[in-house]
């Protein structure tokens, strides 16, 4: 599709098919940070969808996405995590997750 020009020489902005006009001509959008929905917007289920998605995805974050990508990841991560803590903050802990757990294994391995 060739670009539309005002008689101001102006770019138009281009229209996509169905009419829906292209949002990206013209906008730039560099700098700035997309992070989804705001955590304490999701409800549970969603919550846990967004925190098994970016969890799932990280290691490929981590080892390929940019410096920025990365970033970004880590804000999400954390905002998420967060708000799950502040939804359950007596959650359950696994006593093999704690210091004194991690010890006992290391005793055992020993052994």
């Amino acid at each position: 599709m060739a670009p539309s020009w005002t008689p101001l020489g102006r770019r138009a902005r281009q229209r996509l098919p169905g009419g829906y006009p292209d949002r990206a001509a013209g906008h730039d959008e560099r700098g700035t940070t997309m992070t989804g929905v705001d955590p304490d917007r999701l409800d549970d289920q969603q919550l846990m969808k967004e925190l098994q998605t970016i969890h799932r995805t990280r290691h490929d974050t981590l080892l390929h996405g940019s410096n920025d990508a990365l970033r970004t990841h880590n804000m999400r991560m954390a905002q998420l995590e967060g708000e799950y803590l502040r939804r359950h903050p007596r959650r359950p802990i696994a006593a093999g997750r704690t210091r004194d757990g991690a010890r006992e294994r290391g005793l055992a391995a020993e052994c």
